[in-house]
């Protein structure tokens, strides 16, 4: 790893915050390793803490503007890598069979009905978001979502570098998220 002394990353982050791609790519090399090693020891998947990463640096530079240049930047990124690994850790909590539990017990409350109907909207949605894909980045998400596919086996199926994958898939997500944003009375 690059070393990066205090101040030299506060004028790192004083011009990512004014838009400076150089310097989103200078952070993005100098702690990339350390947030990778770190989700990895918290996700335990190769693929999960690489999707993490891209997560944490897609935040840094959608809130670039917000940064805090007093505040020490690593902190900040560990914080958000440390987030949402435990934000995939819940999600990867609702398996199977905590959703027949859930099942059995909703269909004693009287909110069944509106878990169903929350339900079938949120699969819908999903779906439509889906839909909303360029037919090839559709392509690699659902051989990656539906499929289970990894990177690398997608990059060696459709003959395209893994690089092109992660991206290709970073991008899904971005949109997804968007797309879930503008419909979120829904959910």
């Amino acid at each position: 790893m690059l070393e990066v002394s205090g101040h030299n990353e506060t004028i790192l982050v004083s011009e990512l915050k004014e838009g400076n791609e150089k310097a989103f790519r200078k952070l993005f090399d100098l702690y990339y390793q350390d947030i990778y090693g770190y989700s990895i020891s918290l996700l335990k998947s190769k693929e999960a803490a690489e999707e993490n990463v891209q997560d944490v640096f897609m935040k840094v530079w959608q809130y670039r503007e917000n940064l805090n240049i007093e505040q020490s930047f690593k902190a900040y990124i560990f914080t958000i890598a440390r987030n949402q690994a435990f934000n995939v850790l819940n999600k990867a909590a609702n398996d199977i069979l905590l959703k027949e539990a859930v099942f059995y017990e909703s269909q004693k409350s009287h909110e069944y009905g509106d878990y169903l109907i929350r339900e079938a909207d949120c699969k819908k949605l999903r779906k439509q978001a889906i839909r909303q894909l360029p037919p090839k980045r559709k392509q690699i998400f659902k051989m990656s979502r539906k499929k289970g596919m990894t990177y690398e086996e997608i990059s060696e199926e459709l003959g395209i570098s893994i690089n092109t994958v992660r991206n290709q898939m970073s991008k899904a997500l971005e949109s997804m998220r968007g797309f879930f944003q503008l419909h979120d009375e829904i959910i």
